[in-house]
């Protein structure tokens, strides 16, 4: 008998993702190529980031004393579900690229919005489909894809990305290895051009229609995902117009300004939070010291002792996140507070005073020896 996912779930302490304002943290930046990036994020709590492959979110970023609303696809896939990826490429005169490839760093609290967006996989169910991409627009394609691979679909599915240099392709790696793990995964990569010292044996120049009849002779049947720059999806449009191609089949994501309407919402949510944060400074806070280290935080009642350490750039290890492994146990040496463990610590232990850090919630005053 299947065992429904709400069971299986639920001796976990998870949450699931949906659409508003989130805080989460950078955990690591990826350098993807010369001038792109990729940012991954999680929260501190154990949060199931469930979306639409294809889907974005978008960044509430303080850029020069100034709020400033940008979105970026999602580029990881769900099928990876306690943390989210967005890679961002930066582009000579743009406001933000530049402030996150100069600022954002490991360790940093950014708020997020999301995951919206209608250009995604689900609700667009094929047998047969084909990715067109071009440049930095290869983000939702690929979030798409990873999602098929990784849950073992029977997707026929061809990859044609096009780039400007060989040293230009994002997750050339990682399109290797899937194309070379499964059948079902076609890849086909375009450069405009080569530079010196570069060997490259794939397709030359900018898509047309042979070249997209030699990758896929079924284009015509199969249902069609494109993102790129503007002259890339208008000379894709052209290409398939020619060839008659039913456009009921054909969904494209554009980037350029942020919807209004997404920006109107995260603004809204943005200062619904600020509101929130206004009434809790009114509110008592609990004071927790970290003695061996000699630092102090005053926090709201219900933060777990993981967050008021990276609040003060204390950095206890952690793996699960869920109170399955024990990794985060620190020793509480006086104060009130409330652990909602998963089975990652033995009642020896927590008669000595030890707790999981990643769930325990501050109640009062607490010393920890950490």
């Amino acid at each position: 008998m299947t065992v429904p996912a709400t069971e299986f779930l639920n001796p976990v302490n998870t949450q699931t993702w949906a659409n508003g304002r989130h805080l989460v943290r950078c955990l690591k930046v990826i350098q993807e190529t010369r001038d792109v990036r990729t940012y991954c994020f999680s929260m501190q709590h154990p949060v199931l980031f469930f979306f639409k492959p294809g889907q974005f979110v978008t960044l509430e970023l303080e850029i020069d004393d100034e709020q400033v609303m940008r979105s970026y696809t999602i580029s990881s896939a769900p099928s990876i579900p306690y943390s989210f990826s967005i890679t961002v490429k930066r582009v000579a005169g743009g406001r933000v690229s530049n402030w996150l490839h100069d600022n954002l760093k490991e360790g940093a609290l950014v708020a997020v919005h999301g995951p919206v967006g209608q250009f995604n996989c689900i609700d667009h169910p094929a047998d047969k489909v084909l990715f067109l991409s071009g440049g930095v627009g290869i983000t939702p394609v690929m979030s798409m894809a990873r999602w098929l691979f990784n849950i073992n679909s029977e997707v026929d599915m061809v990859f044609a990305h096009s780039a400007q240099t060989p040293s230009d392709i994002i997750y050339r790696a990682e399109l290797d290895y899937m194309s070379t793990r499964i059948e079902n995964f076609k890849l086909h990569l375009i450069s405009e051009r080569s530079e010196t010292g570069q060997i490259w044996g794939g397709y030359r120049g900018f898509l047309t229609r042979e070249m997209l009849q030699l990758m896929a002779p079924d284009f015509m049947e199969r249902e069609v995902f494109c993102c790129g720059p503007a002259p890339y999806m208008n000379a894709v449009r052209q290409i398939l117009t020619s060839a008659g191609f039913d456009f009921a089949h054909y969904h494209e994501e554009s980037f350029g300004a942020t919807p209004t309407a997404d920006i109107a919402t995260a603004e809204d949510h943005a200062a619904q939070a600020l509101e929130r944060e206004e009434e809790s400074v009114t509110g008592e806070g609990h004071w927790v010291t970290f003695l061996d280290s000699g630092k102090s935080v005053q926090v709201m009642e219900g933060t777990t002792l993981h967050e008021a350490a990276a609040s003060t750039d204390l950095n206890i290890a952690k793996a699960c996140g869920m109170g399955i492994c024990g990794t985060c146990r620190v020793r509480v040496l006086s104060g009130e507070v409330d652990m909602q463990h998963n089975g990652g610590i033995s009642e020896e232990e927590i008669e000595e005073g030890y707790v999981l850090s990643c769930c325990t919630a501050v109640v009062g005053d607490v010393q920890i020896e950490y």
